[in-house]
C-alpha cells in the first residue's frame, strides 16, 4: 500500500510538472511575435547579392613573374574577409596588363584550389 501511494504521488507530481511546462510553453508562444517567413527570401536575395558583389581596392603592386596583384582592399563579403592589403593570384594573366600601381579597382576574389584568385577585375570610377 505504501508503494502504491508513493507511485501515485510520483505520477501526480509528474503530471503536475508536465501541465506546468505546457502552460509555460503556451504563454511564451503568446508573448513571442509571429515569424514572418517572407523575410527568408529577402535574406537569400541579399546573400546572393553579396556573393556576386565586387569589392573595391587600390593596386599596390603588379607582379607579372608570379601572376599576382597586391591590393589594399575593403571587406571581401563573399569570403567573409575584412579589409587589408594582400596579394592575389589572377585567373587571367591579361589582368596584370590592365592595371598599374595606384589604380583604384573593383574586383572579385574566389577561392579556387585553396588559392585566393581574382576572377573579375575592372577600373573603379
Amino acid at each position: 500500500m505504501i508503494r502504491f501511494s508513493s507511485l501515485f504521488g510520483t505520477l501526480f507530481v509528474s503530471a503536475g510538472l508536465a501541465l506546468a511546462a505546457a502552460d509555460a510553453s503556451a504563454q511564451m508562444q503568446m508573448q513571442m511575435p509571429m515569424h514572418d517567413h517572407d523575410q527568408h527570401s529577402a535574406m537569400a536575395a541579399t546573400s546572393q547579392e553579396d556573393t556576386n558583389a565586387l569589392s573595391e581596392g587600390e593596386i599596390k603592386k603588379v607582379d607579372k613573374d608570379t601572376g599576382k596583384l597586391t591590393i589594399k582592399h575593403g571587406p571581401l563579403t563573399n569570403l567573409g574577409m575584412p579589409g587589408m592589403t594582400m596579394a592575389f593570384k589572377v585567373q587571367n594573366p591579361a589582368m596584370l596588363d590592365q592595371v598599374k600601381v595606384g589604380d583604384h579597382v573593383r574586383f572579385r576574389v574566389e577561392r579556387i584550389n585553396d588559392t585566393f584568385t581574382i576572377t573579375k577585375l575592372e577600373a573603379s570610377i
